[in-house]
């Protein structure tokens, strides 16, 4: 069945990084594009980041664009998510998330930035 674990997540200080990442399993992870999304305490979830198939095409939400980049590696059926200059307002639940005949998405990571 699909699987997807996301780990990475943790609590950092304002203008820290962490870099997330999401294994999948259970479909053929190369002929998907990938995104992540967070959801805030009170908030709808939104999309943080979008990856094509092969990683030549990202596309990024104006409020994390310029900090994040996402990446993934098709022989280790992995997605990543290298985060900037992290901000309080950045403080989420992060989701992996593959579009196959359905939406699949993982437990989530919780990313905390506090000082």
């Amino acid at each position: 069945q699909v699987q997807l674990v996301e780990s990475g997540g943790g609590l950092v200080q304002p203008g820290g990084s962490l870099r997330l990442s999401c294994a999948a399993s259970g479909f053929i992870f190369s002929n998907y594009g990938m995104r992540w999304y967070r959801q805030a305490p009170g908030k709808e979830r939104e999309l943080v980041a979008a990856i094509s198939v092969s990683g030549g095409t990202t596309t990024y939400a104006d409020s994390m664009k310029g900090r994040v980049t996402i990446s993934r590696d098709n022989a280790k059926n992995t997605v990543y998510l290298q985060m900037n200059s992290l901000k309080p307002e950045d403080t989420a639940m992060y989701y992996c998330n593959a579009r196959l005949v359905q939406n699949y998405w993982g437990q989530g990571t919780q990313v905390t930035v506090s000082s």
